[in-house]
């Protein structure tokens, strides 16, 4: 089993910067590809960001590029997301999610339905 627990959420002003952290235990963190997926009121949940296991590939929702970072320290077990630049329509539940895949080179955008593992999500909302 993995557990993912997500941090960093809160109220923040258009323009402003939030980081989230999610800290996970229980099998080889290093292995994983791990992702960040959001879900606004009313909408399907989407895919953010995604890492591999070494943080020397990256992939990026279209809506968040330029503006969004995520990055991880397997030493720690923990993956980041580190959001500038952030705009209303940012405003969602941000879930961390696992997937248990080794990759060198992470190809494309993510489905949900791919996860293993999922955390509970943080709430970030952004204020005009």
């Amino acid at each position: 089993q993995v557990q993912l627990v997500e941090s960093g959420g809160g109220l923040v002003q258009a323009g402003g910067s939030l980081r989230l952290s999610c800290a996970a235990s229980g099998r080889t963190f290093s292995s994983y590809t791990m992702d960040w997926f959001r879900q606004a009121p009313g909408k399907e949940r989407e895919f953010v960001a995604a890492i591999n296991w070494s943080g020397r590939s990256t992939y990026y929702a279209d809506s968040v590029k330029g503006r969004f970072t995520i990055s991880r320290d397997n030493a720690k077990n923990t993956v980041y997301l580190q959001m500038n630049s952030l705009k209303p329509e940012d405003t969602a539940v941000y879930y961390c999610a696992a997937e248990l895949v080794r990759r060198t080179v992470v190809p494309g955008p993510r489905l949900a339905r791919d996860m293993d593992y999922w955390g509970k999500g943080t709430l970030v909302t952004v204020s005009s």
